[in-house]
């Protein structure tokens, strides 16, 4: 077995990619929207932390995270939202052997991926990559058509214009477009 082995810096802002256990065909985080907000706003309660942006697709999610100073543990906060998540659903996934030995669920992925965000530059690249994420798996042409994206409050804030994403855009900070 890997030994995955993480960090943890308090304070800190994270990139992450969280997947379904079976993501061939499979729509539930989008199906499901409502089940993934309310598991996401319980942590939040319970464990605060800023959500700098965030992209549901409907078989994995994005999202950067910034933690409050002194406290590093994102781990636990993974495994709330996803138990909270999976705890909402009727049970019917495909279990494997090894989750079903351990009485775990089948919906999602047991690890997830972790990028410690280093400076501004690595955070504007991520920022745009989760934005731009439904346009690259081909759901949409244009970053503004897809609806479970930060995307739209970053419009209404005027960091994004609306036409961003599209035209071959993809790449260049919205602060250097033309208004």
């Amino acid at each position: 077995m890997t030994d995955y082995r993480r960090f943890y810096i308090p304070g800190s802002t994270w990139f992450y990619t969280v997947n379904l256990a079976e993501r061939r065909d499979n729509n539930l985080l989008v199906e499901r929207i409502d089940l993934l907000r309310e598991a996401f706003r319980y942590v939040k309660r319970r464990r605060p932390f800023t959500m700098e942006a965030i992209i549901v697709m409907p078989d994995h999610l994005h999202c950067i995270w910034t933690l409050p100073p002194g406290d590093a543990d994102y781990s636990t906060r993974w495994s709330l939202i996803k138990s909270r998540f999976s705890r909402a659903l009727p049970a019917g996934e495909r279990v494997s052997a090894s989750r079903a030995k351990r009485r775990e669920r089948g919906v999602w992925q047991r690890r997830f991926w972790a990028h410690l965000l280093i400076s501004q530059d690595d955070f504007n690249a991520h920022f745009d990559y989760i934005h731009w994420n439904p346009v690259k798996h081909g759901y949409v042409q244009k970053v503004a058509e897809w609806p479970y994206s930060s995307f739209h409050r970053f419009v209404a804030l005027g960091i994004y214009p609306i036409n961003w994403g599209h035209s071959g855009r993809f790449g260049i900070r919205p602060t250097e477009y033309p208004e």
